[in-house]
């Protein structure tokens, strides 16, 4: 592949003078975490206090029915802190190295993504895909915040498949002696983050060994196909942020017509590129808990649901939690390959003929146990996917099911960090 067709380009990224501001301020875990536990917001708005943060310019999804008195606020403090906070640093890629909360290290490089070569529908061919199933009605909310934004903060993360760890980590040995852009602890027990520019060579070697892994020779050796369309990033955190990203570049093109949205900075949008292969990178469950639900009602339709499956998976379990004992389903002859895929099944069929109950997606075994103790709530827990089935199942298969796979626990998700102009 030729550079110039290559998706991931060095941008203008705006920082904090963080000599001045307080980074483990500044810096607040994706919105999309902690959905049903407002108590961690409001850890962090008074960790926060008043110092200047990324807290004013994002919007918890635990606060998303609050949006239309919320987004202007949001787009006031991303005025302000563009004025007064931000300084630019033009044509840039950052390495990363974020400390987890259990010690490891995960690597990373921030770079501009274009919209132009990514598609999340099912079946895509594009060299950017979503790994799960997108939910359409989720993405008016984030395009609404997105809208009239003079800047986006990212909590995106991309997957490459990179066994040989030629792209990232040959960064590692020189940024580990270059003075930092950022380095500071996470608040609320989300580790550590260290970050520095890379230099042009840096920048053109990345390019080089990115392009590598898509040729029709890195296909065949990796997929036994080199006929495939190759897929060279895969959304690993943030499927439905991008694909808002994606909806309101559309938005534009529509407005503005192609050749003005072309040059347009709302066609980028700013990631963090990570290798599925990275030793710190663990793929979590994330599991399901109903709300507002009759138990007894819901675990008998489970159980008629299961037993009425005649596929030829393999056989699977799962064990649902309530605020009396678990209790251990077997699932003999899916016909789904995933156990998350059997019961999302289930569940958006149930759901569909109970509007009462409400279905949210839970990172951890204890916050899930937690919300599964209230009232009425029914929480499942179940084996996860292997990170090494990703990219093969997105390129035979397509898109998982939605929710399917966290990265990691919710307190190492990516921190917003860096901004970018889409004005």
């Amino acid at each position: 592949m030729k550079h110039s067709a290559l998706p991931f380009l060095p941008t203008e990224i705006l920082l904090p003078d963080f000599s001045r501001t307080d980074g483990s301020r500044w810096a607040v875990v994706a919105c999309d975490q902690y959905t049903s536990e407002p108590a961690y917001w409001q850890d962090a708005a008074r960790t926060v206090g008043d110092a200047p943060s990324t807290l004013r310019m994002i919007l918890p999804e635990v606060y998303l029915d609050q949006r239309d008195a919320r987004i202007p606020a949001i787009h006031e403090a991303m005025e302000q802190a563009q004025a007064q906070i931000l300084h630019a640093h033009g044509e840039a890629m950052l390495y990363l190295e974020r400390t987890q909360s259990d010690g490891r290290i995960r690597r990373g490089i921030i770079g501009a993504l274009d919209l132009e070569a990514y598609d999340y529908r099912r079946g895509a061919k594009s060299l950017i895909r979503a790994t799960e199933g997108t939910v359409l009605d989720r993405i008016p909310p984030r395009v609404a915040v997105r809208r009239g934004a003079p800047l986006e903060l990212p909590h995106v993360m991309l997957l490459i498949d990179d066994p040989m760890h030629t792209v990232i980590e040959p960064l590692a040995e020189p940024a580990s002696s270059r003075a930092a852009a950022y380095d500071f602890d996470l608040m609320l027990g989300g580790g550590h983050v260290r970050g520095c520019f890379l230099t042009q060579k840096e920048i053109e070697h990345t390019a080089d060994a990115l392009s590598a892994l898509v040729t029709p020779k890195a296909m065949a050796e990796c997929y036994a196909d080199a006929s495939l369309a190759p897929l060279l990033f895969a959304v690993g955190d943030g499927n439905h942020s991008l694909a808002s990203a994606k909806a309101h570049y559309e938005e534009l093109k529509a407005s503005l017509g192609e050749e003005a949205a072309r040059t347009h900075p709302a066609r980028y949008a700013l990631c963090e590129v990570v290798n599925l292969h990275d030793d710190a990178l663990d793929f979590e469950p994330i599991y399901r808990v109903v709300f507002d639900c009759d138990e007894k009602d819901l675990l008998g339709a489970l159980s008629t649901y299961v037993a009425s499956l005649h596929g030829n998976a393999a056989p699977q379990r799962v064990l649902c939690v309530g605020d009396g004992e678990d209790k251990l389903l077997k699932i003999p002859s899916p016909e789904q390959q995933l156990t998350v895929g059997t019961l999302q099944s289930f569940l958006d069929a149930y759901a569909a003929s109970h509007p009462e109950i409400t279905v949210d997606y839970i990172h951890g075994e204890d916050s899930l146990r937690a919300l599964a103790a209230r009232d009425n709530a029914v929480g499942f827990l179940f084996d996860g996917m292997r990170k090494d089935e990703l990219f093969r199942t997105v390129l035979f298969d397509g898109a998982l099911p939605r929710k399917t796979f966290s990265m990691g626990h919710a307190a190492d998700k990516r921190y917003y960090l860096e901004c970018r102009r889409i004005r």
